[in-house]
């Protein structure tokens, strides 16, 4: 099966989003929020660098759009640190990955994609997966599965969004506007409630913002790339790295139903994936005749 450009950009996205994961887990005490700036700050100088080096206008076109965006993706990353430091990693990010979902509803409304019943089945698939994981996992809270819902659904706005931006905004315009919005509100907090990173945890605080800054660049090129409903299931990848940094990193073990719902995740990317390539084929091949 040949994978088109979006889905490759998404795949190297998700690569390097689950292994900044890992880094945020190995700093449990470090609040969330205080992450998110030092996160915020290192995208900020880097997203400036390239775009001034590459002569690109840094305050773009659509500003309110950008703005919108920005803070959408301010509000999902905080309540998902929050779940990525309290409950299992594959749990934290099994409940993020109902972002695809929201993504997928919400770009009927926002950027009027057509949606085929064959996706709402590899979809259903998916989320069934899901359904199962947590069922079987007792350490997720109910607090903490409402907050990682709530992390998907503001994941789900900010995609479509830099869908919306895919003719206007360059993608190093779109990820500059996540730390310029992000930044000061982050840094609000963070004065009233700082600790100290020790040793190397200003390395793990470093890395992981020049890995998110690779990874929101391939996950902006991606939905810029392809459709929202062809693209957005492929985020599901990361519980398989989830689930082997977990096993490797923490000890994070899961039950038979567990791995069962995470093959049904799979099976629901995966047939997604082969029934766009083919719409899209004969969409080619009507046009060439």
């Amino acid at each position: 099966m040949k994978l088109s450009k979006g889905v490759k950009y998404m795949l190297m996205a998700s690569f390097f989003f689950s292994t900044m994961n890992v880094l945020v887990k190995l700093l449990p005490h470090i609040p969330a929020v205080e992450i998110i700036l030092f996160r915020s700050v290192i995208s900020f100088l880097l997203s400036y660098f390239f775009l001034r080096r590459k002569k690109v206008p840094v305050m773009g076109n659509n500003k309110k759009l950008l703005i919108l965006r920005g803070a959408a993706g301010a509000i999902s990353l905080t309540l998902y640190f929050i779940t990525l430091q309290n409950i299992p990693l594959a749990s934290a990010v099994t409940l993020h990955y109902l972002a695809p979902i929201f993504t997928t509803v919400l770009g009927i409304f926002i950027a009027k994609e057509q949606v085929y019943w064959k996706q709402w089945l590899c979809f259903a698939i998916s989320f069934a997966g899901i359904v199962v994981i947590e069922g079987v996992d007792t350490r997720v809270s109910a607090l903490y599965m409402v907050l990682g819902m709530f992390a998907g659904i503001f994941a789900g706005l900010a995609y479509n969004i830099i869908r919306k931006l895919k003719t206007s905004e360059n993608p190093l315009v779109i990820v500059f506007y996540f730390p310029l919005v992000t930044a000061p509100l982050a840094a609000i907090y963070t004065s009233f409630n700082w600790v100290s990173p020790q040793g190397m945890e200003w390395v793990v605080l470093l890395s992981i913002g020049v890995l998110t800054q690779i990874a929101q660049y391939f996950m902006t090129v991606a939905y810029q790339s392809d459709e929202l409903s062809k693209i957005a299931n492929i985020n599901y990848i990361g519980i398989i790295y989830a689930l082997g940094y977990g096993y490797v990193l923490f000890g994070e073990t899961y039950s038979v139903l567990a791995y069962l719902g995470m093959g049904m995740v799979i099976v629901g990317v995966m047939l997604n994936v082969y029934f766009k390539n083919r719409l899209n084929a004969k969409a080619v091949r009507v046009n060439n005749t």
